[in-house]
């Protein structure tokens, strides 16, 4: 191969071409606009190494090495980037991807990669073409020499000029992969060790809460449950009208609780993974979903220094959400032990813990409950004796047969919706022990809402999180109190997550110095503001 070539002349222009178009087709797919010519631009020193004469066997056989190695370099990093933008819609280094490489375990990871299969060995095999061609391609460049001709130096002069000016560019210079991915690395580390002890930061953040002078408006004992689930998709709940049966319990409920019992119908989230969604809601929407250092005030703390006991318990192994969130209980309770997908702990296991709670003698209690939902794999969040969905064909199955929904994703879907029917017998006997356990002579309040949607076949050919699609945010959200019925026009009203604490707060009959009525759906006052979402929504009342 570095012996002198007796090739056509034709053929070096050919493999250069071939070279240049593949490396051109990654950068496409990876990036968008300008940022396409200064990653370019920042392969283009390598690509400059391959028209200097070299002579001896051991420089060509070093500069096929380096080369080929930066240049496989640009084609990972492009194919990663890819990826993350078709089925996130998410640079490497945005905040929903940083969270989860940071609150990821390697054996989450494993399992990610395995629920990812397919479409993973498609892309594997499409890079592994490239590679080679690429490879290919340059090792017919490099074996071709040619002595560079004047006007070709003074080009050549201009283009390292180019190349050195965008190298001193820290704009260009930080998207070269040898410089972007260990400082990508670093901010995954970075945030990991933020979330490894946060008991500073949750001290001040009860301090904060005194300072607000944070007080109980109620007459008497109250006790308040919130429920939070995970990846529940509204539509897929009977309760809202989805053809499938899934959710008769809390339809039952409704029908006997009337107007005790509210179904907010235009509910969404504003975040489309977990970590950020919880941090938005007890912040009251009103921190940055990454950093949890700066906020001035959370729901826990706040229900804490109002006199409330505060229970925490969970169905989630997750470091994150418990050093932000629930280590600022007073009581904390983690049933699940096995961290990842493959973990098979059942939401139902949580139910003696909330009796247990709502059995204790405080005055005022707070107890959040927090499930695994439908959170993928689908076919492990429902007991195995659970009722599933027929295979047969009914209206769901052939409304996505008529869209061209692949077989795997209807059978995806039809494992989603028995998750959501097990969900349903959790979340209402949940509501069931809330109102059981009413105090005598007090209040009792409870409230449901998912951390946020799921997409599965509703907009495109998906199982997962859904960034990009509507589904990735539409959730349930659901009020009940044991006093005053609610007004049945709030049904109506479009409701945000990251608001919920707001309405949490008059559940729970707090009031401090700065609080914003105008934020809680049940208030008269409330404004809506539409949120900004990376899904293409127009309306925000369906």
């Amino acid at each position: 191969m570095l012996v002198p070539s007796q090739d056509p002349r034709w053929i070096r222009p050919v493999a250069a071409g071939c070279l240049c178009g593949l490396l051109l087709l990654s950068f496409v797919l990876a990036h968008e606009g300008r940022r396409i010519a200064q990653v370019a631009v920042l392969v283009l020193p390598a690509l400059l190494w391959l028209r200097l004469p070299v002579t001896t066997v051991r420089w060509r056989r070093l500069r096929f090495a380096v080369v080929g190695a930066t240049l496989v370099l640009f084609l990972l990093d492009g194919a990663i980037r890819a990826f993350l933008q078709s089925r996130y819609r998410a640079l490497p280094d945005s905040a929903l991807v940083l969270s989860a490489i940071a609150n990821t375990t390697s054996r989450e990871a494993v399992e990610f990669a395995a629920s990812q299969g397919a479409w993973l060995a498609g892309l594997g095999a499409m890079l592994a073409a490239v590679i080679a061609g690429v490879l290919g391609s340059l090792a017919i460049c490099n074996r071709h020499e040619a002595p560079l001709r004047r006007p070709e130096r003074w080009g050549m002069a201009l283009l390292v000029l180019l190349c050195v000016a965008s190298l001193a560019i820290k704009p260009w210079r930080r998207h070269h992969p040898l410089v972007y991915w260990p400082a990508w690395a670093a901010s995954a580390s970075t945030l990991q060790r933020s979330w490894s002890d946060q008991q500073q930061q949750r001290d001040a953040l009860l301090s904060n809460a005194r300072a607000a002078g944070v007080r109980f408006t109620g007459a008497g004992p109250s006790t308040v449950v919130l429920v939070l689930t995970d990846s529940v998709n509204r539509d897929n709940m009977s309760l809202y009208g989805y053809a499938r049966p899934t959710t008769p319990q809390l339809l039952a409920l409704r029908q006997d609780e009337g107007d005790r019992m509210l179904t907010l119908r235009h509910a969404w989230s504003v975040e489309p993974g977990t970590v950020a969604s919880l941090s938005g809601l007890f912040s009251f929407g009103m921190r940055d979903a990454d950093d949890p250092v700066d906020r001035t005030h959370h729901v826990l703390a706040l229900a804490r220094a109002a006199g409330y006991r505060v229970w925490w318990m969970s169905n989630h192994d997750d470091t994150a959400i418990e050093q932000q969130h629930a280590r600022l209980a007073d009581s904390l309770e983690m049933i699940n032990r096995e961290p990842g997908r493959s973990g098979a702990s059942l939401d139902g296991e949580l139910l003696d813990c909330l009796e247990e709670a709502l059995t204790d003698p405080a005055p005022r209690k707070l107890v959040v409950v927090h499930l695994l939902g439908a959170h993928p794999h689908y076919r492990l969040r429902a007991p195995t004796d659970a009722p599933g969905i027929a295979v047969a064909a009914d209206p769901v199955d052939a409304e996505m047969v008529e869209e061209g929904r692949p077989a795997w994703l209807r059978a995806s879907r039809r494992a989603y919706d028995r998750a959501i029917g097990y969900h349903d017998t959790v979340v209402a006997e949940s509501l069931r022990l809330t109102r059981r356990h009413t105090p005598q002579g007090g209040d009792a309040a409870w409230m449901f809402l998912s951390d946020h949607g799921q997409e599965v076949g509703h907009d495109i050919s998906h199982a997962g999180h859904s960034p990009g699609t509507p589904a990735g945010y539409r959730i349930p959200a659901l009020l009940w109190r044991a006093g005053a019925p609610f007004d049945p026009e709030v049904a109506g009203r479009p409701f945000r997550a990251d608001w919920a604490g707001w309405t949490l707060a008059e559940l729970m009959a707090l009031d401090w110095q700065g609080a914003r009525r105008d934020r809680n759906v049940l208030d008269p006052r409330y404004v809506w503001q539409a949120p900004r979402l990376a899904a293409p929504v127009t309306r925000f009342d369906r």
